[in-house]
């Protein structure tokens, strides 16, 4: 079977790209995710990994989009190569049933983690500069009016307003409402 993973890291990311280049690969099963590839806990993925079986061939548009770090990405080929899928990438033009296919496959994984590396540290650098200039704010805990908060935890319990309604009632994203009741 020809299987297929997608995945863009947020939301507001169009996967339209990687499905055109999937179109002449005769693809019977796509799994598809918005979600960050900084580990392997992706549920498309983990997904995908327990559906693949002996003989199929899965398909990504490259490397990346499986793994950012090079134990993650070899972690997942040997885990395929033991079940005896294939992994084909489309990017690279790389199929990893071939040895040389198995050294550049290592040799691409060390090159992403590196470009994610330097990524992380020119981010850590940016922020210490906004923070020496007083422009960055990250991480303050953000002001909520206790009063409100309280009502609508109360309209929340007794089923009123579901979390997307209680968060935007509170001005604050789930993961913050979420932070938050936990606090309580």
């Amino acid at each position: 079977m020809n299987v297929a993973y997608i995945r863009v890291s947020t939301i507001e990311q169009n996967e339209a790209r990687q499905l055109e280049a999937m179109k002449d690969k005769h693809i019977e099963k796509y799994f598809t995710e918005k979600v960050s590839a900084k580990n392997t806990n992706r549920p498309k993925l983990q997904e995908m990994l327990d559906f693949v079986r002996e003989g199929d061939t899965i398909y990504i548009h490259d490397f990346s989009r499986l793994a950012r770090s090079t134990e993650d990405l070899l972690n997942i080929v040997n885990q395929l190569n033991d079940k005896g899928v294939h992994l084909v990438s489309n990017k690279e033009n790389l199929d990893t049933s071939t040895p040389t296919g198995k050294l550049l496959l290592t040799m691409i994984g060390a090159i992403a983690q590196f470009e994610r590396e330097n990524l992380l540290e020119r981010q850590r650098e940016g922020i210490k500069i906004a923070k020496e200039q007083g422009k960055f704010k990250g991480g303050q805990p953000k002001a909520i009016d206790k009063e409100l908060f309280q009502e609508l935890k109360e309209k929340y319990n007794r089923r009123e307003i579901n979390k997307v309604q209680f968060a935007k009632l509170l001005n604050v994203s789930r993961p913050t409402l979420d932070k938050l009741l936990a606090a309580e």
